[in-house]
């Protein structure tokens, strides 16, 4: 009896992606080589992993969902919504506390944002999961940097041609007023834009699979952020379910140590981490039956 199983990938996208140059883009009206903005060493090598696991395996697989990291330029974790106390601008991963703000040290270019911002600041530090990083200008809609990793883009275009079906896609991060790390709900989600609240019907789909491979980018945020809120949503006797596939994965660097403690938390916490290799067999299996 086929059985559901659902590859789960997140943030699969160039900006994210170490990849070499012969998959890097002339832009026409700069004539400059785009570069990715936020390269994750071991990501570009993690996609053609995913890819090829999709194409020799992916009639195995009854879903794959796609997250996407989808930004507006101006957004409070990028540059352009900041200044220091001289008005210059503020330098990409730097980390800015709602004390900073209160100190003058760091301000929002707009005067008027500055008692949105610390709010946001006092809600965010409150969940303590994150502080705010200013990250640079990445995954801005429109952009090549936006785009899903050419191979799992092509590995995952065959996959919906050959079982006429579709790749679903989720849009997070689009709100320029918070931090959307995870798929599932944004770090403070925003009461009037239901897009950064609980995704609860995503949640029970991804229930309702007999298993959930996880694979994509980053590690130490997104997948970590991700995967921490499914946990926090499934039921505890659901999280076996659960596989992070660990060779499909990378951190940001720097964050490496936060990463290895995310992955022994859920491996104390029921969920499996395997690599592609080794989940390959269940789905060939699946594919047969």
């Amino acid at each position: 009896m086929k059985r559901n199983l659902h590859l789960l990938l997140i943030d699969p996208q160039n900006d994210f992606c170490d990849v070499p140059a012969e998959y890097l883009m002339t832009d026409p009206v700069s004539r400059k080589v785009v570069a990715p903005a936020l390269p994750v060493a071991g990501a570009h090598a993690d996609m053609l992993r995913i890819a090829e696991l999709i194409a020799r395996a992916g009639a195995g697989l009854s879903d794959i969902s796609i997250t996407l990291d989808t930004h507006h330029r101006y957004d409070i974790a990028h540059p352009s919504f900041w200044m220091d106390a001289d008005g210059k601008p503020v330098a990409p991963f730097t980390v800015i506390s709602r004390q900073d703000v209160r100190d003058g040290r760091y301000l929002p270019r707009q005067p008027d944002s500055l008692v949105r911002t610390l709010a946001y600041l006092e809600s965010l530090e409150a969940n303590g999961r994150y502080q705010l990083m200013v990250w640079p200008v990445h995954c801005e809609i429109g952009s090549w940097g936006h785009n899903v990793h050419a191979d799992v883009r092509a590995a995952c275009a065959s996959w919906e041609e050959g079982g006429s079906r579709i790749a679903m896609k989720l849009i997070k991060g689009s709100n320029p007023w918070t931090e959307h790390y995870s798929a599932v709900m944004a770090e403070v989600p925003d009461p009037q834009d239901p897009a950064t609240q609980l995704n609860r019907s995503f949640i029970d789909r991804l229930a309702s699979a007999d298993r959930i491979y996880i694979a994509g980018e980053a590690g130490s945020h997104c997948v970590k952020a991700t995967t921490e809120h499914i946990v926090e949503h499934f039921d505890r006797t659901q999280l076996s379910k659960l596989v992070l596939l660990s060779d499909c994965i990378s951190p940001v660097a720097g964050f490496e140590t936060q990463y290895g403690s995310f992955l022994s938390e859920m491996q104390r916490l029921g969920v499996q981490i395997a690599t592609a290799a080794e989940v390959l067999p269940d789905l060939l299996a699946n594919q047969a039956a």
